[in-house]
């Protein structure tokens, strides 16, 4: 859920990037004739059933564009920057790229590497989305970097209501207070209270970023100053270090997978992740799948707004590919109802339509998952289409080009293990995190 400019690349990842590519596992068809054009398509988002919902999408479009090959080849969500970083300094470029966060869409785009996305946004219908759906991705007037596979809540506050009822716990909380002292009681027989990142990576970086917002902060002003150096950064350190002892041992290199799989394999009594946790805890652990429900994570007071990270996950299509016109096609197909609705299923409540049209219809609704979890899910989708990220902090924010080179560059990260795990001074750390952020802007 990141994105890096080519610039501040090195030679090694740039290394790690050129093998990745090379040892990515495609899947198409039997090979074609050479005069058959050949798309590529790359996204972090390939779960075994995301993968499948993908193929079928190829195949229907193969079939109705039999001079069309479509290769599907997965990237990373933490290896990405590098890999694209070698593409871009190889051409050896995708023609769509899916479910990487907005900020690197803008990023791209600022950079001239990607196609400006009007064309495809008019071929799957404006009408279509949600109001505002696309607001994310003006990266100029009237100019669009790309446009929302879907939706996300990444940071909601999941819980099971066995463990809340077996402590004595009432209400899920709504204050960081209260989600402390949630965890201190239900941190017993071998189940930490939280699964909270500590790692130097982007999931630690995304929502430490929700957590200074949640104390009333930000990360720029809205016109993007650096204003991280506020009481909001340092009530924001004291919580994350309360945390510490009530999530597990290995929490101080826990990224999006480990996260998730603590709450989902019961190791942890609460959890900080998207609508996935449905699907998993149904397929994984579906002894606790009655008593799991999530809400909108907890801030320093209820004075203080929830605050959602929504990565909006993204289509786009680099600059300068071959086939753009196919490109810009088969990526207006990806929305087509059935295609889009199977690749929502794949993974329900995790991500959530931007078409409202998709969300209403009956097929979309259907899901055993969705119609079982209907409140979750409808809580998800209303915090996610008022969500935010570093990119679009909030409705006052200018857009933030520069949000994805941020977020790789993970001087969030660094704050967290120096002022939390190191227990540095934290006037320091976040001195040190501000002149990275200003160095950051500048470049």
């Amino acid at each position: 859920m990141h994105a890096k400019s080519d610039k501040g690349t090195t030679r090694r990842a740039l290394l790690q990037g050129a093998a990745a590519i090379a040892t990515a596992a495609p899947f198409a068809g039997p090979a074609l004739a050479q005069s058959k054009a050949t798309l590529r398509w790359w996204s972090p988002q390939s779960a075994p059933a995301q993968q499948e919902a993908y193929k079928a999408q190829i195949a229907a479009y193969q079939a109705a564009n039999p001079n069309v090959q479509v290769v599907f080849e997965p990237t990373s969500d933490e290896g990405y920057p590098a890999q694209f970083a070698a593409a871009f300094a190889a051409k050896q470029l995708p023609h769509v790229v899916t479910h990487l966060p907005s900020f690197a869409a803008v990023n791209y785009f600022a950079s001239g590497l990607i196609e400006p996305f009007n064309d495809v946004i008019k071929m799957i219908g404006e009408d279509k989305y949600y109001p505002g759906a696309n607001r994310v991705y003006e990266a100029a007037p009237g100019v669009y970097a790309g446009t929302g596979i879907g939706n996300s809540a990444a940071n909601m506050l999941w819980v099971r209501k066995d463990l809340m009822q077996k402590a004595g716990i009432a209400a899920i909380p709504e204050t960081w207070d209260e989600l402390r002292a949630a965890c201190q009681k239900m941190q017993t027989g071998g189940v930490f209270g939280a699964p909270l990142p500590y790692g130097l990576n982007s999931m630690t970086s995304l929502i430490f970023i929700g957590v200074i917002h949640q104390a009333g902060g930000q990360i720029f002003s809205p016109d993007l100053q650096v204003g991280i150096d506020t009481q909001a950064t340092y009530d924001a350190i004291e919580f994350y270090r309360s945390m510490r002892d009530l999530c597990p041992p290995g929490a101080t290199g826990y990224s999006w997978g480990q996260s998730l799989t603590a709450f989902v394999s019961g190791a942890t009594a609460t959890g900080i992740y998207a609508g996935r946790v449905l699907a998993n805890v149904t397929a994984q652990n579906p002894g606790i799948a009655d008593t799991v429900t999530c809400a909108l994570y907890p801030r320093i007071s209820k004075s203080v707004a929830p605050w959602t990270f929504n990565d909006f996950p993204s289509v786009f299509i680099p600059k300068g590919v071959d086939n753009m016109a196919e490109a810009k096609k088969f990526a207006a197909f990806l929305f087509n109802p059935p295609g889009y609705i199977r690749q929502l299923h794949a993974a329900p409540g995790h991500v959530l339509p931007v078409l409202r049209t998709v969300a209403e219809s009956a097929e979309y609704q259907a899901n055993p998952i969705i119609q079982k979890y209907k409140s979750e899910v409808n809580l998800m989708a209303s915090a996610a289409a008022g969500g935010f990220n570093l990119g679009f902090e909030s409705p006052r924010h200018k857009s933030n080009a520069k949000a994805g080179t941020i977020v790789a560059s993970n001087v969030i990260a660094e704050l967290v293990q120096r002022a939390v795990i190191n227990r540095e001074d934290p006037k320091a750390s976040v001195g040190i995190a501000a002149k990275r952020l200003e160095e950051l802007m500048k470049a």
